[in-house]
């Protein structure tokens, strides 16, 4: 079994890995010959299902795999690999590998970045104050990852400013999963989408959803004389076809709400389904019906802390459709 590459996009690989840390801390990693996925199943909450291209992320010049079943199968600690690609981004050069310490599979991730020293020699150490070794290695050790520090140098020294190359190898633990582990987890089938709709501002969105689930969270604590803890309070997320969006909750006490309008209706690409057959579509019906029906809008419920961690992928892009179906979210 062998995996080894260079980053294409160290920038987008950790913004996505700084996604799916907010929505749980241990991913499933499935490394094939043109995708690779990202699944998480948490215990109670949302599940991710992502699937990028390889090239998306890695340099498909250098992306090696083999393995028996020509797929690599990883639970990785997503928190450890995304403080890992933090340092990678604005590197000169990045490279992810699989490889073992003993007993433990480790995600071997090496980075060189460059720097200019403002002394005559690598370490921008004042030259009364050098010594005649050529090289110093340092490194650090938690629990999550090993991390270890190379410089270089070499005699005689020039003088002026020099060019430093630094080396940072940082090891993640992770477990390899025998695909028998794994055959039986499938994403889930989702009914047909009643509406498709482009969400505003991921960050207004965020705020203001977390401003009414604070609300509805005191209103229930200060009205309740129970001691045990309450769950979060469910937001009623609805959208028609027709550019509106609407978040709102409720209480006994009160009900909010905030309706966005002129958002994008996005439609499927003709070419992909027949004419009868995007006609048929529940996201065409609802697209048919008047914008004042109530019966154009589709509604859903969803856990209010749930959805402020899944409003994060904005860190990946900050256009994101959203899909709902008023029978299974």
């Amino acid at each position: 079994m062998r995996f080894r590459s260079q980053l294409a996009n160290a920038s987008i690989f950790s913004k996505l890995t700084a996604s799916l840390s907010s929505l749980g801390k241990v991913c499933w990693m499935r490394l094939e010959e043109g995708f690779i996925r990202f699944t998480i199943i948490p215990d109670q909450g949302t599940q991710v299902w992502a699937q990028l291209s390889v090239d998306s992320i890695f340099e498909e010049e250098s992306y090696i795999l083999e393995s028996n079943t020509g797929v690599i199968n990883l639970e990785v600690p997503i928190g450890s690999l995304h403080r890992a690609l933090r340092s990678a981004v604005a590197s000169k050069s990045a490279n992810l590998r699989l490889t073992k310490k003993g007993n433990v599979p480790l995600l071997a991730l090496t980075i060189r970045a460059t720097s200019w020293t403002t002394g005559s020699n690598a370490l921008g150490i004042p030259e009364n104050a050098t010594t005649e070794h050529p090289s110093t290695t340092s490194s650090t050790t938690d629990t999550n990852a090993n991390t270890s520090i190379s410089t270089s140098t070499a005699n005689p020294r020039p003088a002026g400013p020099r060019e430093r190359e630094t080396v940072i190898t940082q090891e993640i633990p992770v477990k390899v999963l025998h695909e028998s582990a794994v055959e039986g987890l499938h994403q889930p089938r989702c009914r047909d989408p009643d509406v498709n709709i482009l969400l505003p501002s991921l960050i207004q969105l965020k705020g203001i959803s977390e401003r009414f689930t604070k609300l509805a969270t005191e209103s229930k604590a200060s009205s309740s004389s129970s001691t045990t803890t309450a769950a979060s309070p469910k937001l009623e997320l609805a959208a028609n076809m027709h550019g509106s969006l609407r978040i709102s909750i409720g209480t006994d006490a009160f009900r909010i709400s905030s309706t966005w309008t002129d958002l994008l209706n996005p439609s499927l690409d003709p070419g992909q389904l027949g004419q009868g057959e995007l006609e048929q579509l529940p996201s065409e019906r609802m697209r048919g019906l008047a914008a004042d029906d109530e019966a154009a809008w589709a509604k859903v419920k969803i856990d209010g802390k749930d959805w402020s961690r899944i409003l994060s992928v904005g860190r990946l892009n900050p256009r994101v459709v959203a899909f709902l179906s008023m029978r299974r979210l």
